[in-house]
């Protein structure tokens, strides 16, 4: 016997629930110098490196690799330190600091100050699932409409005959 889902009216749909939040962050953030967010990057910058299983070294050494250019460990003191002010993170370098350092919280602060939102992995894949579904109750609902609808003008679904 196979269950049927029933939907609640009261109930929010995922997707509406982060446009709402998107919306409200971007009445927020739209202020002049709202998007002034260098001290928040050097923090999520620094917070990356002491958490990282590798030095400040290596992370500087992985990122020359990926990028094929010569990143050291004084720039990344320097990208990181409040003192710097004239020394920024330049965002070209980001996949390869969140590679080398296994944090993506730099890109997820891009993402959510553009209204976006960071998913990786399983998280991505199960959001995918929800559009897919979201995309397969639309399309029944377009079918019985139209079923109906050819119902009403008198047109019976033919059925070929085995």
């Amino acid at each position: 016997m196979k269950k049927t889902k029933t939907k609640d009216s009261n109930q929010l749909n995922l997707f509406d629930v982060i446009k709402r939040l998107s919306a409200e962050a971007k009445e927020q953030t739209t202020q002049a110098g709202s998007f002034n967010v260098d001290a928040r990057a050097r923090a999520l910058l620094s917070d990356a490196l002491k958490t990282s299983p590798l030095s400040r070294e290596l992370v500087a050494g992985r990122m020359s690799e990926l990028t094929g250019m010569e990143i050291t460990k004084s720039q990344l003191d320097s990208w990181t330190a409040e003192s710097k002010e004239n020394h920024r993170f330049p965002f070209v370098y980001a996949a390869a600091f969140c590679e080398a350092s296994g944090n993506v919280e730099i890109l997820r602060l891009a993402s959510e100050m553009c209204g976006c939102y960071l998913l990786k992995g399983e998280d991505a894949l199960l959001t995918e699932l929800g559009r897919i579904e979201q995309t397969k109750e639309k399309l029944a609902k377009k079918e019985k409409l139209i079923r109906e609808t050819l119902n009403q003008l008198g047109f019976k679904k033919e059925r070929s005959q085995p």
